[in-house]
């Protein structure tokens, strides 16, 4: 009589492969429905003092760590003891997105994903202010959404929106005012 082994969750959904955005990449290998769990980010749990002893920017060429906040005391370090979960990739236009849940990172499906694929989620690593970070943190993803950075994108200035609200006001009333010109065109005798 056999025994049927079952299979882990995520197990034969992805491998890992050489990666054109960057090193190495994790690619589907059979379909990946949105809203699926693919798997979950691991390592060992340090704080951001010891992550930033361990990964000293200063020292570094490129930015190249497998690090990922989990709250504002805690790191996980991918590199230590992390599973497959740390070559994925990012992306400016991900097809997937990290979630943490109850103090777990999970990796899920933003959309169906076709086996060959490769997974990405955006990194949207802080900013500092620091105009430094853009060189530092160059994205190469090659979508065409792609920002540039694996940076979180900049936040509008209250002076952009405050002028955006000004044009948008202006065209408002500029369009009003055009109807209201085209009744009284219309209602004359």
């Amino acid at each position: 009589m056999a025994v049927k082994q079952r299979r882990k969750r995520g197990e034969g959904l992805y491998e890992i492969r050489n990666s054109g955005i960057q090193g190495r990449g994790v690619f589907a290998k059979r379909r990946i429905r949105a809203g699926q769990r693919v798997v979950e980010y691991t390592g060992e749990r340090i704080s951001n003092d010891e992550a930033d002893t361990r990964y000293d920017d200063e020292k570094m060429q490129r930015h190249h760590t497998f690090l990922f906040t989990l709250d504002k005391k805690t790191v996980v370090d991918g590199n230590s003891g992390g599973n497959d979960s740390r070559y994925i990739n990012h992306s400016c236009d991900p097809n997937c997105e990290a979630v943490i849940e109850k103090g777990r990172i999970w990796i899920y499906a933003r959309k169906n994903i076709q086996p060959g694929a490769e997974l990405a989620y955006d990194y949207q690593y802080e900013r500092t202010g620091e105009g430094e970070d853009e060189k530092f943190y160059v994205c190469q993803c090659g979508s065409p959404k792609c920002r540039g950075s694996i940076m979180k994108p900049a936040r509008k200035t209250r002076k952009t929106r405050k002028r955006r609200k000004a044009r948008t006001t202006r065209k408002a009333r500029t369009t009003r005012t055009t109807q209201k010109a085209r009744k009284a065109r219309r209602s004359r005798p």
